[in-house]
């Protein structure tokens, strides 16, 4: 049995193909398991969101973009916000905006019941007995600081403890991570369409299950980011010069800025 596990794919239904194609000539995937974030900030939310549908044999979960997206934006807690960070005022105005153009898309085109009926975490046991979990940002949430490379053991220890699983799949933070902390192992796909530099490639895994055993594979899947962005500017999306940055590689991840 072979499966492809994705997050992370934000709207982007063009490195979302990229990697449905690298799957295909990997042999195909029997299951796709699709750890969250499906469809705000990137240009296309609706298109993105059909592209999944059509998968076959999938086990979704919820991320806190989707969260977000199924609740009221606000703009007065975005203001609250900015006069308690007033630094962070364009990064908070830009978010609010880039949720909103994409609710009113998903809205229209009705897709925000599906987004509303993902559930938080899945759990399941492969055939050789490893237990799995599957959550977006860490065991028991789809939001906060996630789990990335710049944790130390004893705090990715503290994320995992009591998880009632063997192997961890998450997704949030866009940053690859395998990791192994006692008898636990933890493993971020990184992100379909938001990777962060230097490496901009799509990242996704392939899991192989058997009886005997499983084995990952971390794959990594380049994709046209030009045609992304013409498709920003194309749809005058509100968040263009935040997003037109990343896909160039100009953004830092927050804990490096």
């Amino acid at each position: 049995m072979q499966i492809a596990i994705l997050s992370d794919i934000h709207g982007n239904p063009i490195a979302l193909e990229a990697v449905l194609r690298d799957v295909a000539s990997a042999g195909g995937a029997d299951e796709y398991w699709l750890l969250g974030d499906f469809a705000a900030l990137g240009p296309a939310p609706v298109a993105a969101l059909e592209m999944v549908n059509k998968l076959p044999k999938m086990r979704l979960v919820r991320g806190n973009t989707d969260r977000y997206l199924c609740e009221w934006q606000n703009p007065l807690d975005a203001a609250e916000q900015m006069a308690r960070a007033p630094e962070s005022a364009a990064g908070i105005a830009a978010r609010l905006a880039m949720l909103c153009w994409a609710q009113g898309a998903l809205a229209a085109a009705g897709w925000l019941d599906w987004l509303a009926g993902l559930e938080l975490e899945q759990r399941l046991t492969l055939p050789d007995g490893t237990r799995v979990l599957l959550v977006h940002a860490a065991p028991g949430t789809d939001d906060g600081e996630g789990i990335r490379p710049t944790l130390s053991e004893a705090q990715i220890a503290e994320r995992v403890a009591n998880c009632g699983a063997d192997l961890i799949f998450v997704g949030h933070t866009h940053w690859p991570l395998e990791r192994r902390v006692g008898a636990v192992r933890v493993v971020n796909l990184g992100s379909v369409s938001n990777p962060w530099p230097p490496d901009l490639r799509a990242s996704y895994y392939l899991l192989r299950a058997e009886a005997q055993g499983y084995a990952l594979e971390h794959r990594r899947v380049d994709y046209d980011r030009a045609a992304v962005i013409e498709q920003l500017e194309r749809v005058k999306h509100p968040g263009l010069e935040v997003l037109r940055a990343h896909f160039r590689g100009e953004r830092l991840p927050p804990w490096q800025q």
